[in-house]
């Protein structure tokens, strides 16, 4: 029903069309000839097997020789055996010269055995047809689309039609697409699917009917290369008496070929008959469309087209593929109209709904085919000249710009953007703010990542935590703790940041490596005052770093400060562990701190944990092998008997 009604209205006649120009040569491919034995260097007696028989009783010798070579991978005694069967006029049996065909297909892949396949092949079915296996013939086209040579291939299948060895058109008709597409042997492959579909027809033999693929792909070659509207008609008409019923990709190369030649009713037609197929998808359409008016410089229409079917769409975006949107840069670009382009993109920014995707909008597709073209300075004109014509940026275009920045690691430039764009109240999603700030650390702009983390929070983004744990780990692995705890301050009281003790921690061991115990001891106050409780790694790094400084007396301030939150809290939130305990004996016997020392003794004990006497031992004798107990009596009592319990405890007084 479908063609009684559709058809007609495709099939009237247009202007005549030169014809088909006649398909090139073949026979470069086989020079020189693979039939020409070549003279051996050494003069050496023939081997008698295989010469030439002088009769055909001989030929089951050469059979066995010819299996026995291709079992061994023997390839040239496998073709002189061949090239001996076949001088006598007859051909070896149907297993062997298909296991011959396949194994030259395969060997080494090189072209000088391909030559021999295709020769075998042609002699073949010029014999007797019947003797190849369709699969022989499938690994041969394939072995032709590998090495990109399509003479061959469509000399293959030309022959088989005219020995009537037919083939189903699955087995070869989109390898030969592919190999057409490869070389540019469009002619030649249109020649073999006319003569497919008339064979089909004439002789209503289904297996060779073409699959609406590869009538896709004879129109795109009549529209695109040929540009024949009397040989896409024929495509058309073939379609219809073969029961190929057309889909977006047939008419939307129809609709390119109507654009270049200004056939305007045509396309109306085309349009009608669009609609009335019921595709729930125009954007293929429309974009083949618009690419045919492109190239015939027809700017006015391309504006047209795309606006009136925006309308039809209710603005819910065209769809229209990038690389139509990269014809429509260069085609205004080419005539010098860059107001053409930003008179365009403010005229489908009035008519895009407010819901629409942005990467389905006309300006993100307009400016993202600038960027893609390296014209990124083309973009920023399209801007200007938007702003100039008084008209409302949309967002679809800053975030183009904005992949653009990221791409070439424009930082600084992004976030200047990114700070104007959510000052029009333009909402970046989560993807972008994500994206500029990993780039940003990434090229170690630490500036522009935190302004772009302060305009991601105002923009009300419910997720900050990628984000902010970028920044955190990027800002600890470039040893940046004053940016550290700045930030942290700065988005403490945010709700969407989730802030543990381990951020503290991150910071006041980055102080305290960096020797800044002052700032590390500032950020613990910090810490505690915002109720962040202290761990073992809070204070294991202020005591290291006191210790390394020599600074003693605020290891003992430490010690008192752990005491208390022990005595309180008992085990609950705070426990001592091995490397804590050994930090702060270390630290307090090095300072001479002996009754703390024996109080961290004595809470090690409680909690069993292990304490290496020796060690310490040995730090009492490095720092205080003259200190005696007599001196200590006559200044503090308490101290001499700290001393006295330490002495014992190391084994110092044995």
């Amino acid at each position: 029903m479908w063609r009684r009604r559709v058809f007609p209205l495709l099939l009237r006649h247009f202007s005549t069309e030169p014809e088909t120009p006649s398909p090139p040569s073949l026979y470069s491919f086989l020079q020189p000839s693979i039939f020409s034995i070549r003279k051996p260097q050494s003069k050496q007696p023939p081997n008698p097997q295989i010469q030439t028989p002088k009769h055909t009783q001989q030929i089951p010798n050469l059979e066995s020789t010819l299996q026995q070579s291709l079992n061994e991978n023997n390839t040239d005694e496998a073709w002189k055996c061949f090239k001996s069967i076949s001088s006598s006029s007859v051909l070896p049996s149907k297993l062997l010269i298909n296991s011959l065909i396949t194994h030259l297909c395969l060997v080494n892949k090189d072209t000088h055995n391909l030559k021999r396949a295709f020769a075998t092949s042609m002699f073949v079915l010029e014999k007797n047809p019947e003797m190849l296996d369709h699969k022989t013939v499938e690994m041969f086209l394939g072995s032709m689309k590998v090495a990109t040579n399509g003479a061959p291939a469509f000399a293959l299948v030309k022959c088989m039609f005219k020995n009537r060895f037919f083939v189903p058109f699955g087995m070869w008709g989109e390898v030969l697409v592919e190999i057409s597409r490869k070389t540019g042997r469009f002619c030649d492959f249109f020649e073999v699917f006319n003569e497919s579909c008339r064979i089909a027809k004439e002789e209503k033999l289904e297996l060779l009917r073409p699959d609406l693929a590869a009538c896709n792909a004879a129109l795109e070659g009549c529209c695109c290369e040929l540009e024949s509207v009397t040989d896409a008609q024929k495509v058309l008409e073939r379609m219809s008496l073969l029961g190929v019923r057309p889909d977006e990709t047939s008419f939307g190369w129809l609709a390119y070929l109507y654009a270049i030649k200004g056939l305007e009713k045509k396309i109306t037609e085309l349009e009608d008959l669009v609609s009335r197929f019921g595709f729930s998808d125009k954007s293929l359409f429309v974009s083949k469309l618009v690419s045919g008016y492109v190239k015939s410089g027809n700017l006015e229409s391309v504006s047209t087209t795309i606006l009136q079917n925006l309308r039809a769409v209710n603005g819910n975006g065209l769809n229209l593929h990038e690389e139509t949107y990269g014809e429509i840069v260069k085609g205004y670009l080419e005539h010098g109209s860059i107001k053409g382009l930003a008179s365009l993109i403010l005229e489908a920014q009035k008519l895009e709904s407010k819901t629409v995707k942005v990467e389905t909008s006309v300006g993100y597709g307009i400016i993202n085919a600038c960027v893609n073209l390296g014209l990124l300075e083309k973009a920023h004109s399209v801007l200007d000249e938007m702003n100039a014509q008084g008209g409302s940026v949309g967002l679809g275009v800053y975030v183009s710009i904005l992949k653009a920045y990221g791409k070439e690691q424009r930082t600084a430039e992004a976030a200047q953007l990114v700070s104007e764009v959510c000052g029009l109240g333009l909402d970046l999603d989560v993807i972008t703010f994500d994206a500029l700030i990993d780039v940003s650390m990434s090229s170690q702009d630490f500036q522009s990542a935190l302004s772009l983390f302060r305009d991601m929070r105002e923009a009300r983004i419910p997720e900050l935590m990628g984000s902010y744990l970028t920044i955190m780990t990027g800002l600890t692995e470039n040893h940046r703790p004053e940016l550290m705890a700045a930030f942290l301050d700065e988005v403490v009281e945010d709700p969407r940041v989730k802030i543990g003790t381990h951020d503290w921690n991150s910071i006041i061991h980055a102080f305290c490596k960096a020797g800044r115990l002052e700032d590390a001891r500032r950020t613990f106050r910090r810490m505690v005052f915002l109720q962040f409780e202290p761990t073992e790694q809070t204070y294991l790094s202020l005591v290291n770093g006191y210790m390394t400084a020599g600074n003693y007396f605020s290891v003992l301030m430490m010690w008192n400060d752990v005491k208390k939150r022990l005595r309180f809290d008992g085990e609950k939130s705070f426990k001592l562990d091995h490397g804590l305990v050994d930090a702060f004996l270390y630290a307090l016997v090095k300072g001479g701190f002996f009754d703390a020392v024996m109080q961290v003794v004595e809470k090690s004990q409680e909690m069993k944990i292990f304490v290496d006497k020796w060690r310490y031992k040995q730090v009492f004798m490095e720092n205080h092998k003259k200190l005696k107990v007599a001196k200590l009596r006559k200044r503090s009592i308490k101290k001499m008997e700290a001393l006295i319990a330490f002495k014992n405890w190391a084994g110092l007084n044995t």
